[in-house]
């Protein structure tokens, strides 16, 4: 069985077979993945991932509604917290996500209709390596834009790509990996 090249590691394996890549639609879940990749930023996903449970206790098991009511008692908690990256911008970021979040869910209905609306369709790229996997695109360039628009933090282009690959807009398993065609 192959599997993407990047997937080293017993957590990193477990990731890559049973989640990156596949179709999220729960709000819940894409707010994860927005903390995450943000938190990600100038890190290694394997240091991330390793810190999720963490993650999961700390930001309400990723509720944004409870999210977005943190205030700077929170941050001032959050920043002692050695379960997380303690970098008070990813984490005010994090806050400040959940309040956009939020406001996207009661104009649109759920995040989930707002964001894959930015593609308008799931990308399955061909790639036979994973060195050829681009850092962005532009539709990633385009999601990071609205983002900023609507107030996001922590949401350039190259995030913005991560995100999609991880919530499975973006099927960026290389043609010889069995989640391929997935």
């Amino acid at each position: 069985m192959h599997r993407c090249t990047w997937a080293v590691g017993e957590a990193m394996t477990a990731y890559h077979d049973t989640e990156w890549g596949r179709p999220q639609h729960d709000d819940r879940t894409l707010y994860e993945f927005l903390v995450l990749e943000g938190a990600q930023a100038g890190l290694s996903w394997s240091t991330i991932l390793h810190r999720r449970n963490g993650y999961r206790a700390a930001f309400a098991n990723f509720r944004p509604d409870i999210v977005a009511g943190f205030g700077q008692a929170d941050v001032d908690r959050l920043v002692c917290d050695g379960r997380i990256i303690r970098n008070r911008l990813k984490i005010r970021s994090a806050i400040n996500n959940a309040v956009k979040f939020v406001q996207i869910q009661r104009e649109f209905g759920s995040f989930d209709a707002f964001i894959w609306g930015v593609s308008g369709r799931r990308i399955c790229n061909q790639f036979a390596d994973a060195t050829k996997v681009p850092a962005s695109t532009i539709t990633s360039v385009k999601m990071s834009r609205i983002l900023k628009e609507y107030g996001f933090t922590f949401v350039g282009p190259t995030i913005c790509y991560a995100y999609m690959q991880a919530v499975g807009m973006v099927n960026d398993h290389t043609v010889g990996c069995f989640l391929h065609g997935l």
